[in-house]
Protein backbone atom coordinates (compact mmCIF):
# COMPACT_ATOMS: atom_id res chain seq x y z
CA UNK A 1 0.00 0.00 0.00
CA UNK A 2 1.40 3.64 -0.53
CA UNK A 3 1.08 5.38 2.26
CA UNK A 4 1.66 8.98 0.82
CA UNK A 5 -0.80 8.60 -1.95
CA UNK A 6 -3.62 7.33 0.17
CA UNK A 7 -2.81 10.13 2.59
CA UNK A 8 -3.06 12.43 0.04
CA UNK A 9 -6.57 10.88 -1.23
CA UNK A 10 -8.06 9.89 1.95
CA UNK A 11 -6.65 12.66 4.87
CA UNK A 12 -4.75 11.70 7.63
CA UNK A 13 -4.28 7.84 8.67
CA UNK A 14 -7.22 7.33 10.31
CA UNK A 15 -9.28 7.60 7.08
CA UNK A 16 -7.12 5.38 5.57
CA UNK A 17 -7.04 2.84 7.38
CA UNK A 18 -10.47 3.17 7.40
CA UNK A 19 -10.66 2.83 3.33
CA UNK A 20 -9.09 -0.15 3.92
CA UNK A 21 -11.22 -2.26 6.36
CA UNK A 22 -14.06 -1.42 3.60
CA UNK A 23 -12.82 -2.90 0.78
CA UNK A 24 -11.17 -5.59 2.66
CA UNK A 25 -14.37 -6.52 3.67
CA UNK A 26 -15.87 -6.33 -0.19
CA UNK A 27 -15.84 -10.25 -1.76
CA UNK A 28 -15.76 -8.23 -5.33
CA UNK A 29 -11.71 -7.64 -6.46
CA UNK A 30 -11.08 -3.55 -5.82
CA UNK A 31 -7.85 -1.49 -7.05
CA UNK A 32 -6.96 1.95 -7.16
CA UNK A 33 -4.81 3.92 -9.46
CA UNK A 34 -3.98 7.68 -8.98
CA UNK A 35 -3.81 9.92 -12.00
CA UNK A 36 -1.34 8.74 -13.52
CA UNK A 37 -2.52 5.35 -13.52
CA UNK A 38 -0.18 4.27 -10.82
CA UNK A 39 -1.42 1.49 -8.70
CA UNK A 40 -1.90 2.53 -5.03
CA UNK A 41 -4.68 0.30 -3.26
CA UNK A 42 -5.93 -2.87 -3.64
CA UNK A 43 -7.54 -5.39 -1.77
CA UNK A 44 -8.01 -8.97 -0.36
CA UNK A 45 -10.00 -9.85 -3.01
CA UNK A 46 -8.03 -8.24 -5.59
CA UNK A 47 -4.97 -10.47 -4.58
CA UNK A 48 -7.34 -13.89 -4.64
CA UNK A 49 -8.49 -13.05 -7.68
CA UNK A 50 -5.75 -11.94 -9.65
CA UNK A 51 -3.02 -14.23 -7.91
CA UNK A 52 -0.86 -11.10 -7.37
CA UNK A 53 1.09 -9.40 -4.06
CA UNK A 54 0.84 -6.07 -3.23
CA UNK A 55 4.25 -6.02 -4.04
CA UNK A 56 3.69 -6.98 -7.63
CA UNK A 57 0.81 -4.24 -8.22
CA UNK A 58 1.75 -0.99 -6.32
CA UNK A 59 3.45 1.48 -7.46
CA UNK A 60 3.19 -0.37 -10.76
CA UNK A 61 1.38 0.60 -14.08
CA UNK A 62 -2.31 0.21 -14.41
CA UNK A 63 -1.26 -2.58 -17.07
CA UNK A 64 1.00 -5.04 -14.98
CA UNK A 65 -2.22 -7.05 -14.20
CA UNK A 66 -3.81 -7.73 -17.38
CA UNK A 67 -3.11 -10.54 -19.14
CA UNK A 68 -5.69 -10.04 -22.11
CA UNK A 69 -7.23 -6.79 -23.29
CA UNK A 70 -7.23 -2.94 -22.60
CA UNK A 71 -6.52 -1.13 -19.24
CA UNK A 72 -9.76 0.33 -18.16
CA UNK A 73 -8.02 2.35 -15.44
CA UNK A 74 -6.34 4.15 -18.37
CA UNK A 75 -9.43 4.85 -20.20
CA UNK A 76 -11.46 6.03 -17.66
CA UNK A 77 -8.26 8.32 -16.60
CA UNK A 78 -8.26 9.65 -20.22
CA UNK A 79 -11.68 10.59 -20.80
CA UNK A 80 -12.77 11.21 -17.35
CA UNK A 81 -15.92 8.87 -17.73
CA UNK A 82 -17.25 5.91 -15.75
CA UNK A 83 -16.42 2.75 -17.94
CA UNK A 84 -18.82 -0.93 -17.20
CA UNK A 85 -18.54 -4.28 -17.78
CA UNK A 86 -15.51 -4.67 -19.65
CA UNK A 87 -14.43 -8.76 -19.41
CA UNK A 88 -10.45 -9.24 -19.96
CA UNK A 89 -8.61 -11.54 -18.09
CA UNK A 90 -5.96 -10.83 -15.40
CA UNK A 91 -3.08 -12.65 -13.82
CA UNK A 92 -0.87 -15.16 -14.23
CA UNK A 93 -3.54 -17.49 -14.48
CA UNK A 94 -5.64 -15.32 -16.88
CA UNK A 95 -8.26 -15.22 -14.41
CA UNK A 96 -11.59 -14.11 -16.50
CA UNK A 97 -13.11 -11.08 -14.94
CA UNK A 98 -15.56 -8.06 -15.91
CA UNK A 99 -14.12 -4.90 -14.84
CA UNK A 100 -15.77 -2.02 -13.74
CA UNK A 101 -14.34 1.67 -13.54
CA UNK A 102 -15.24 4.95 -12.10
CA UNK A 103 -13.22 8.23 -11.98
CA UNK A 104 -12.23 9.25 -8.34
CA UNK A 105 -12.99 13.05 -8.47
CA UNK A 106 -11.57 15.21 -5.31
CA UNK A 107 -12.19 18.73 -5.15
CA UNK A 108 -13.41 19.09 -8.85
CA UNK A 109 -10.21 17.38 -9.86
CA UNK A 110 -9.30 14.26 -11.35
CA UNK A 111 -7.62 12.01 -9.01
CA UNK A 112 -7.38 8.63 -9.94
CA UNK A 113 -9.69 5.92 -10.71
CA UNK A 114 -11.67 3.08 -8.74
CA UNK A 115 -12.24 -0.32 -10.89
CA UNK A 116 -14.10 -3.20 -9.27
CA UNK A 117 -13.63 -6.78 -10.31
CA UNK A 118 -15.61 -9.23 -11.05
CA UNK A 119 -14.53 -12.84 -11.56
CA UNK A 120 -16.34 -14.82 -14.27
CA UNK A 121 -13.83 -17.81 -14.22
CA UNK A 122 -16.10 -19.32 -11.29
CA UNK A 123 -19.18 -18.54 -13.20
CA UNK A 124 -18.24 -20.10 -16.72
CA UNK A 125 -17.42 -23.27 -14.66
CA UNK A 126 -20.71 -23.29 -13.08
CA UNK A 127 -22.64 -22.71 -16.14
CA UNK A 128 -20.38 -25.27 -18.36
CA UNK A 129 -20.99 -27.46 -15.82
CA UNK A 130 -24.35 -26.83 -15.90
CA UNK A 131 -24.69 -26.99 -19.53
CA UNK A 132 -23.19 -30.54 -19.15
CA UNK A 133 -25.45 -31.82 -16.49
CA UNK A 134 -28.16 -30.40 -19.02
CA UNK A 135 -26.47 -32.51 -21.93
CA UNK A 136 -26.18 -35.46 -19.47
CA UNK A 137 -29.90 -34.85 -18.91
CA UNK A 138 -31.35 -35.35 -22.14
CA UNK A 139 -29.24 -38.29 -23.05
CA UNK A 140 -30.58 -39.87 -19.95
CA UNK A 141 -33.98 -39.10 -20.89
CA UNK A 142 -33.67 -41.90 -23.37
CA UNK A 143 -33.05 -44.21 -20.47
CA UNK A 144 -33.47 -47.36 -22.23
CA UNK A 145 -31.98 -49.43 -25.05
CA UNK A 146 -32.77 -52.63 -26.74
CA UNK A 147 -30.71 -54.28 -24.36
CA UNK A 148 -33.66 -53.37 -22.08
CA UNK A 149 -36.10 -55.11 -23.55
CA UNK A 150 -36.69 -58.58 -21.88
CA UNK A 151 -37.58 -61.76 -23.82
CA UNK A 152 -36.74 -64.16 -25.99
CA UNK A 153 -40.30 -65.47 -27.76
CA UNK A 154 -40.73 -65.03 -31.23
CA UNK A 155 -42.66 -62.34 -30.91
CA UNK A 156 -40.52 -59.67 -28.98
CA UNK A 157 -37.74 -61.07 -31.03
CA UNK A 158 -39.45 -59.58 -34.63
CA UNK A 159 -40.88 -56.67 -32.69
CA UNK A 160 -37.27 -55.43 -31.44
CA UNK A 161 -36.15 -56.48 -35.43
CA UNK A 162 -38.58 -54.02 -36.77
CA UNK A 163 -37.95 -51.65 -34.33
CA UNK A 164 -34.51 -52.00 -34.60
CA UNK A 165 -35.22 -51.11 -38.58
CA UNK A 166 -37.80 -48.12 -37.74
CA UNK A 167 -34.63 -46.62 -35.64
CA UNK A 168 -32.42 -46.67 -39.00
CA UNK A 169 -35.12 -44.40 -40.46
CA UNK A 170 -36.56 -40.66 -39.75
CA UNK A 171 -40.13 -42.27 -40.37
CA UNK A 172 -43.02 -41.58 -38.14
CA UNK A 173 -43.63 -44.63 -35.78
CA UNK A 174 -46.82 -45.80 -34.65
CA UNK A 175 -46.42 -48.07 -31.54
CA UNK A 176 -49.94 -49.89 -31.12
CA UNK A 177 -51.24 -52.53 -28.05
CA UNK A 178 -53.13 -52.50 -24.45
CA UNK A 179 -51.67 -50.53 -21.45
CA UNK A 180 -48.75 -52.24 -19.85
CA UNK A 181 -47.51 -53.49 -22.99
CA UNK A 182 -43.89 -51.42 -22.94
CA UNK A 183 -44.83 -49.15 -25.98
CA UNK A 184 -42.68 -46.28 -24.24
CA UNK A 185 -39.84 -48.70 -23.91
CA UNK A 186 -39.88 -49.33 -26.81
CA UNK A 187 -39.98 -45.47 -28.15
CA UNK A 188 -36.95 -44.55 -25.86
CA UNK A 189 -34.81 -47.73 -27.68
CA UNK A 190 -36.12 -46.80 -30.60
CA UNK A 191 -34.77 -42.99 -29.89
CA UNK A 192 -31.94 -44.51 -28.60
CA UNK A 193 -30.59 -46.91 -31.60
CA UNK A 194 -31.02 -43.72 -33.82
CA UNK A 195 -28.94 -40.80 -35.02
CA UNK A 196 -31.07 -38.68 -32.57
CA UNK A 197 -29.42 -40.38 -29.42
CA UNK A 198 -27.52 -37.20 -28.09
CA UNK A 199 -30.41 -34.83 -28.70
CA UNK A 200 -33.79 -34.51 -26.61
CA UNK A 201 -36.48 -36.98 -25.95
CA UNK A 202 -39.06 -35.86 -24.97
CA UNK A 203 -42.09 -37.38 -23.81
CA UNK A 204 -46.05 -35.82 -23.78
CA UNK A 205 -49.10 -37.93 -22.59
CA UNK A 206 -51.40 -36.02 -24.79
CA UNK A 207 -54.44 -37.51 -22.46
CA UNK A 208 -53.24 -36.01 -19.57
CA UNK A 209 -53.76 -32.04 -20.50
CA UNK A 210 -56.12 -30.54 -21.98
CA UNK A 211 -56.95 -29.28 -25.71
CA UNK A 212 -56.02 -25.31 -25.04
CA UNK A 213 -53.09 -26.93 -22.72
CA UNK A 214 -52.19 -29.62 -25.15
CA UNK A 215 -51.42 -26.87 -28.24
CA UNK A 216 -49.50 -24.97 -25.79
CA UNK A 217 -47.43 -27.28 -24.54
CA UNK A 218 -46.65 -28.70 -28.01
CA UNK A 219 -46.36 -25.59 -30.12
CA UNK A 220 -45.44 -22.75 -27.61
CA UNK A 221 -47.06 -19.48 -27.16
CA UNK A 222 -47.05 -16.11 -27.95
CA UNK A 223 -46.12 -13.36 -25.27
CA UNK A 224 -49.82 -12.39 -23.96
CA UNK A 225 -51.41 -15.58 -25.52
CA UNK A 226 -53.89 -16.05 -22.83
CA UNK A 227 -54.29 -14.86 -19.30
CA UNK A 228 -51.62 -16.20 -17.10
CA UNK A 229 -49.03 -16.77 -19.78
CA UNK A 230 -45.65 -16.45 -18.90
CA UNK A 231 -43.83 -13.26 -19.96
CA UNK A 232 -42.14 -13.02 -23.14
CA UNK A 233 -43.09 -16.17 -24.36
CA UNK A 234 -42.69 -20.20 -23.93
CA UNK A 235 -41.16 -22.95 -26.42
CA UNK A 236 -42.86 -25.68 -26.61
CA UNK A 237 -42.42 -29.33 -26.68
CA UNK A 238 -41.30 -29.46 -30.27
CA UNK A 239 -38.94 -26.86 -30.20
CA UNK A 240 -37.57 -28.15 -27.00
CA UNK A 241 -36.86 -31.57 -29.23
CA UNK A 242 -35.37 -29.97 -31.83
CA UNK A 243 -32.76 -32.55 -33.09
CA UNK A 244 -34.01 -35.14 -31.47
CA UNK A 245 -37.56 -37.39 -30.30
CA UNK A 246 -40.94 -36.04 -29.39
CA UNK A 247 -42.81 -38.88 -27.53
CA UNK A 248 -46.73 -38.60 -28.14
CA UNK A 249 -48.36 -41.16 -26.24
CA UNK A 250 -52.10 -41.76 -26.26
CA UNK A 251 -52.49 -39.89 -29.46
CA UNK A 252 -55.98 -41.29 -29.43
CA UNK A 253 -56.73 -38.70 -26.96
CA UNK A 254 -55.87 -35.54 -29.03
CA UNK A 255 -58.43 -33.25 -30.40
CA UNK A 256 -59.05 -32.92 -34.05
CA UNK A 257 -58.32 -28.88 -33.93
CA UNK A 258 -54.57 -30.40 -32.12
CA UNK A 259 -54.77 -33.10 -34.87
CA UNK A 260 -54.41 -30.74 -37.85
CA UNK A 261 -51.45 -28.40 -36.13
CA UNK A 262 -49.70 -31.63 -35.30
CA UNK A 263 -50.25 -32.54 -39.21
CA UNK A 264 -48.71 -29.20 -40.22
CA UNK A 265 -45.58 -29.70 -38.04
CA UNK A 266 -45.36 -33.20 -39.41
CA UNK A 267 -45.81 -32.37 -43.12
CA UNK A 268 -43.84 -29.09 -43.35
CA UNK A 269 -41.78 -29.01 -40.61
CA UNK A 270 -42.80 -26.05 -38.55
CA UNK A 271 -44.95 -24.84 -35.99
CA UNK A 272 -46.63 -21.76 -35.14
CA UNK A 273 -46.56 -20.60 -32.04
CA UNK A 274 -50.36 -20.07 -29.73
CA UNK A 275 -51.21 -16.23 -30.46
CA UNK A 276 -48.32 -16.28 -33.30
CA UNK A 277 -48.71 -15.55 -36.75
CA UNK A 278 -44.96 -17.02 -38.06
CA UNK A 279 -43.71 -20.08 -38.91
CA UNK A 280 -40.69 -22.19 -37.10
CA UNK A 281 -38.65 -24.29 -38.67
CA UNK A 282 -38.73 -27.39 -36.66
CA UNK A 283 -36.52 -30.78 -37.35
CA UNK A 284 -38.05 -33.63 -35.15
CA UNK A 285 -38.76 -37.20 -35.62
CA UNK A 286 -42.24 -38.20 -34.08
CA UNK A 287 -43.13 -41.71 -32.26
CA UNK A 288 -46.51 -41.90 -31.32
CA UNK A 289 -48.30 -44.75 -29.10
CA UNK A 290 -52.00 -45.81 -28.57
CA UNK A 291 -54.22 -48.24 -27.32
CA UNK A 292 -56.68 -47.10 -29.50
CA UNK A 293 -58.64 -48.13 -32.56
CA UNK A 294 -57.40 -45.50 -34.72
CA UNK A 295 -59.31 -47.11 -37.63
CA UNK A 296 -62.54 -47.07 -36.28
CA UNK A 297 -62.03 -43.47 -34.42
CA UNK A 298 -60.81 -42.66 -38.51
CA UNK A 299 -64.44 -44.06 -38.99
CA UNK A 300 -66.36 -42.29 -36.64
CA UNK A 301 -64.15 -38.56 -38.11
CA UNK A 302 -63.17 -38.84 -34.20
CA UNK A 303 -59.41 -38.86 -35.74
CA UNK A 304 -58.04 -37.58 -39.24
CA UNK A 305 -57.79 -40.00 -41.44
CA UNK A 306 -54.46 -37.99 -43.23
CA UNK A 307 -52.61 -37.80 -39.54
CA UNK A 308 -53.68 -41.28 -39.16
CA UNK A 309 -51.82 -42.07 -42.27
CA UNK A 310 -48.92 -39.61 -41.69
CA UNK A 311 -48.37 -41.89 -38.60
CA UNK A 312 -49.08 -44.98 -39.75
CA UNK A 313 -45.73 -45.09 -42.13
CA UNK A 314 -44.14 -47.61 -39.69
CA UNK A 315 -46.63 -49.60 -37.30
CA UNK A 316 -45.39 -51.60 -34.59
CA UNK A 317 -48.38 -53.65 -32.82
CA UNK A 318 -46.89 -54.75 -29.17
CA UNK A 319 -48.36 -58.14 -28.32
CA UNK A 320 -49.78 -58.32 -24.97
CA UNK A 321 -48.71 -60.50 -21.93
CA UNK A 322 -50.67 -63.64 -22.48
CA UNK A 323 -49.60 -63.95 -26.08
CA UNK A 324 -45.87 -64.39 -25.14
CA UNK A 325 -46.21 -66.21 -21.74
CA UNK A 326 -42.99 -68.14 -22.47
CA UNK A 327 -41.50 -64.86 -21.17
CA UNK A 328 -42.60 -64.41 -18.06
CA UNK A 329 -39.98 -66.28 -16.53
CA UNK A 330 -37.86 -64.04 -17.99
CA UNK A 331 -39.53 -61.18 -16.77
CA UNK A 332 -40.40 -62.22 -13.12
CA UNK A 333 -36.38 -62.71 -12.61
CA UNK A 334 -35.79 -58.98 -14.10
CA UNK A 335 -38.66 -57.67 -11.84
CA UNK A 336 -37.05 -59.91 -9.20
CA UNK A 337 -33.76 -58.84 -9.54
CA UNK A 338 -34.77 -55.06 -9.70
CA UNK A 339 -37.18 -54.65 -7.21
CA UNK A 340 -34.72 -56.53 -4.74
CA UNK A 341 -31.77 -54.34 -5.16
CA UNK A 342 -34.70 -51.13 -4.74
CA UNK A 343 -35.93 -52.29 -1.26
CA UNK A 344 -32.53 -53.79 0.32
CA UNK A 345 -33.63 -57.23 -0.21
CA UNK A 346 -31.37 -60.27 -0.48
CA UNK A 347 -31.69 -62.23 -3.75
CA UNK A 348 -34.72 -64.04 -3.75
CA UNK A 349 -35.95 -67.73 -5.76
CA UNK A 350 -39.38 -68.46 -6.33
CA UNK A 351 -40.97 -71.93 -6.42
CA UNK A 352 -41.96 -73.99 -10.17
CA UNK A 353 -45.24 -73.00 -8.57
CA UNK A 354 -44.79 -69.60 -8.69
CA UNK A 355 -44.32 -70.14 -12.59
CA UNK A 356 -47.26 -71.90 -12.96
CA UNK A 357 -49.81 -69.92 -11.48
CA UNK A 358 -48.16 -66.43 -13.41
CA UNK A 359 -48.49 -68.27 -16.66
CA UNK A 360 -52.44 -69.60 -15.90
CA UNK A 361 -53.32 -65.91 -15.46
CA UNK A 362 -54.43 -64.06 -18.72
CA UNK A 363 -52.56 -60.17 -17.42
CA UNK A 364 -54.63 -58.07 -18.72
CA UNK A 365 -52.59 -55.47 -17.15
CA UNK A 366 -49.63 -56.75 -19.07
CA UNK A 367 -45.98 -56.13 -17.88
CA UNK A 368 -46.90 -53.26 -15.83
CA UNK A 369 -49.49 -55.84 -13.77
CA UNK A 370 -47.08 -58.07 -14.01
CA UNK A 371 -44.42 -55.72 -12.31
CA UNK A 372 -46.71 -54.91 -9.61
CA UNK A 373 -47.70 -58.57 -8.28
CA UNK A 374 -44.01 -59.48 -8.32
CA UNK A 375 -43.34 -55.96 -6.44
CA UNK A 376 -45.93 -56.82 -3.71
CA UNK A 377 -44.61 -60.16 -3.37
CA UNK A 378 -41.41 -59.26 -2.91
CA UNK A 379 -42.95 -56.92 -0.12
CA UNK A 380 -44.93 -60.00 1.52
CA UNK A 381 -41.59 -62.01 2.19
CA UNK A 382 -40.91 -61.92 5.27
CA UNK A 383 -36.75 -60.46 6.26
CA UNK A 384 -35.95 -64.02 6.78
CA UNK A 385 -37.58 -65.59 3.47
CA UNK A 386 -35.88 -66.01 0.32
CA UNK A 387 -38.24 -68.29 -2.12
CA UNK A 388 -41.17 -66.74 -3.21
CA UNK A 389 -43.89 -69.21 -3.05
CA UNK A 390 -48.01 -68.99 -4.41
CA UNK A 391 -49.14 -67.37 -0.97
CA UNK A 392 -46.66 -64.57 -1.15
CA UNK A 393 -48.23 -63.20 -5.31
CA UNK A 394 -51.75 -62.00 -3.94
CA UNK A 395 -53.24 -62.71 -7.44
CA UNK A 396 -56.77 -60.76 -7.70
CA UNK A 397 -59.61 -63.38 -7.61
CA UNK A 398 -60.58 -62.04 -11.26
CA UNK A 399 -58.12 -64.19 -12.03
CA UNK A 400 -58.70 -66.90 -15.43
CA UNK A 401 -61.22 -69.70 -14.62
CA UNK A 402 -58.74 -72.55 -13.60
CA UNK A 403 -57.26 -70.20 -10.63
CA UNK A 404 -61.03 -69.24 -9.47
CA UNK A 405 -61.69 -72.39 -9.30
CA UNK A 406 -58.34 -73.44 -7.17
CA UNK A 407 -56.89 -71.58 -3.97
CA UNK A 408 -58.66 -68.05 -4.80
CA UNK A 409 -60.58 -66.39 -2.16
CA UNK A 410 -64.58 -68.06 -2.15
CA UNK A 411 -67.33 -65.71 -3.74
CA UNK A 412 -70.07 -65.93 -1.23
CA UNK A 413 -73.07 -64.33 -1.77
CA UNK A 414 -75.70 -62.88 -4.73
CA UNK A 415 -74.89 -62.70 -7.96
CA UNK A 416 -75.63 -58.55 -7.13
CA UNK A 417 -72.95 -59.28 -4.71
CA UNK A 418 -70.51 -61.41 -6.43
CA UNK A 419 -70.62 -58.71 -9.23
CA UNK A 420 -69.86 -55.70 -6.91
CA UNK A 421 -67.33 -57.20 -5.04
CA UNK A 422 -65.70 -57.78 -8.64
CA UNK A 423 -65.90 -54.77 -9.86
CA UNK A 424 -64.48 -53.09 -6.89
CA UNK A 425 -61.48 -55.01 -7.43
CA UNK A 426 -61.04 -54.14 -11.06
CA UNK A 427 -61.22 -50.67 -10.32
CA UNK A 428 -58.46 -50.99 -7.30
CA UNK A 429 -56.14 -52.51 -9.50
CA UNK A 430 -56.93 -50.47 -12.40
CA UNK A 431 -55.92 -48.24 -10.35
CA UNK A 432 -52.90 -49.55 -9.15
CA UNK A 433 -51.33 -50.40 -12.14
CA UNK A 434 -52.05 -47.09 -13.21
CA UNK A 435 -49.99 -46.31 -10.39
CA UNK A 436 -52.46 -43.69 -9.00
CA UNK A 437 -53.62 -41.37 -12.56
CA UNK A 438 -57.37 -42.19 -13.14
CA UNK A 439 -57.04 -40.67 -16.67
CA UNK A 440 -54.66 -43.55 -17.40
CA UNK A 441 -57.08 -46.20 -15.69
CA UNK A 442 -60.15 -44.75 -17.60
CA UNK A 443 -58.49 -45.30 -20.63
CA UNK A 444 -57.57 -48.68 -19.69
CA UNK A 445 -60.88 -49.75 -18.56
CA UNK A 446 -62.53 -47.95 -21.82
CA UNK A 447 -64.55 -45.74 -19.54
CA UNK A 448 -64.36 -42.07 -19.18
CA UNK A 449 -62.81 -40.48 -16.64
CA UNK A 450 -66.19 -38.84 -14.95
CA UNK A 451 -67.68 -42.47 -15.19
CA UNK A 452 -64.52 -43.84 -13.61
CA UNK A 453 -65.16 -41.67 -10.80
CA UNK A 454 -68.50 -41.75 -10.19
CA UNK A 455 -67.89 -45.78 -9.82
CA UNK A 456 -64.87 -44.70 -7.36
CA UNK A 457 -67.49 -42.96 -5.32
CA UNK A 458 -69.94 -45.82 -5.33
CA UNK A 459 -67.29 -48.20 -3.94
CA UNK A 460 -65.62 -45.81 -1.33
CA UNK A 461 -62.11 -45.79 -3.00
CA UNK A 462 -62.10 -41.93 -2.97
Amino acid sequence: MDVDKISSLAGDSDSKLLLQTIIDSLSDAVSVVDENGIGIMVNRAYIRITGMTEEQVLQKPATVDIAEGESVHMRVLQTGRPIKGVRMKVGPFRREVIVSCAPLIIKSELKGSVGVIHDISELRRVMEELERTRRLVRKLESRYSFDDIIGNSDQIRQKIDRAAQAAATPACVLLRGECGTGKELFAHAIHHASDRAEKPFIRVNCASLTDTLLESELFGYADGAFTGAKKGGRKGYFEEATGGTLFLDEIGAMSLEAQGRLLRAIQEGEIIRVGESRTRRIDVRVIAATNANLEKMVEKEQFRKDLYYRLNVFPIEMPPLRDIKSDIPLLVNHYLSRYAQEYGRTVVETTPAVYRRLKEYDWPGNMRELQNVIARALINLDRDETIIEEKHLMMPFISSPEIIGSDAEPLDGTLKDMHRAWEKSVLQKAINDAGGNKAEAARCLNISVRNLYNKLHHHKLI
